[in-house]
């Protein structure tokens, strides 16, 4: 967020915060839920989205609704052959499927079945906010949609809602039920981002207090919900959580913390950062070797292959 408007909301909210705490609440989680500009930012961005868009343009467009919004599917068909393995891709906040899919594409390569989504207020799916119940609802969709995946994984944001959707945390939104799951740069609660957000644009320590509420009820889950780890020790499934120390954006101490968790296995992508190690060849061939052991397919055959 640019200085001069961070100074503008900072003020606004400072104005507002003491006589209309809970009017200060609402904007500030409208606020807080806002998506960022589609529009890439510089050239790398902008290089980074075509070429991301050229290998989505050998997967099939399958849109389909969850709840007030159309997300956009993108399904990688792989080698084609009944039975071959699903997979769940999803992106980060103020991403895209275009900006991850080095990874389904490269998954796909191996012959796998691969569905990216575009979430609610990115890429080409509708809206301008996403909050992580309609990441979940999305992700809970399509596995409707698409059948059930042999595993998910989510880059950043996204990793967190597949461990939530796995966990079934959210009630009324259903669950996943992947055999494995792998989040990339993700965060494992949610707690830090409350506070830094409270910081960056000054809410009053009872504004923020009515935020957390009003998140809590629009979610229909305490932020102590929003435990990944806890998510993982409940549900059981095997996790390969990728990260790196030098992550600017999601500190390494999110990945740490399955430090120690039976079914959880820690890799360390040191010198990638938070954006590039979604796209890193190394990276993927770690993941695909991961979800490529003792594999077991979720089903028979796909939707496609059914229709065909």
């Amino acid at each position: 967020m640019p200085s001069f408007a961070r100074n503008v909301i900072r003020f606004a909210f400072a104005s507002m915060g003491g006589p209309f705490p809970a009017t200060s609440a609402k904007l500030a989680f409208a606020l807080f839920c806002r998506t960022p500009s589609r529009r890439p930012r510089g050239e790398k961005a902008r290089v980074a989205e075509a070429e991301g868009r050229k290998r989505l343009a050998a997967a099939e467009r399958v849109p389909f609704q969850a709840g007030r919004s159309t997300v956009m599917a993108y399904r990688f068909n792989g080698d084609g052959k009944p039975g071959r393995p699903r997979y769940l891709v999803v992106h980060g906040w103020g991403s895209s499927a275009a900006y991850v899919s080095a990874l389904p594409a490269g998954l796909a390569e191996a012959g796998a079945e691969v569905v990216v989504l575009d979430l609610p207020g990115h890429g080409l799916s509708s809206g301008r906010s996403l909050n992580m119940r309609q990441a979940v609802e999305a992700v809970v969709e399509a596995e409707r949609r698409f059948g059930r995946f042999d595993a998910a994984i989510g880059h950043s944001f996204g990793g967190a809602t597949m461990m939530l959707a796995a966990g079934g945390v959210m009630k009324g939104t259903g669950a996943i039920t992947p055999d494995k799951l792998v989040i990339i740069g993700s965060p494992s609660h949610i707690h830090w981002l409350f506070d830094d957000f409270s910081r960056m644009v000054g809410l009053s320590p009872r504004v923020k207090a009515r935020l957390i509420r009003l998140a809590e009820q629009v979610t229909g889950a305490s932020l102590d919900d929003f435990d990944t780890v806890r998510s993982a020790a409940q549900t059981g499934t095997p996790v390969l959580v990728v990260h790196a120390e030098d992550d600017k954006e999601v500190a390494a101490d999110h990945a740490r913390r399955f430090d120690g968790l039976e079914t959880a296995r820690l890799h360390w992508a040191n010198g990638l950062g938070h954006r590039r190690i979604v796209s890193d060849r190394g990276v993927i061939e770690t993941i695909a070797a991961f979800l490529g052991e003792e594999a077991r397919p979720a089903h028979g055959v796909s939707d496609g292959d059914a229709a065909a």
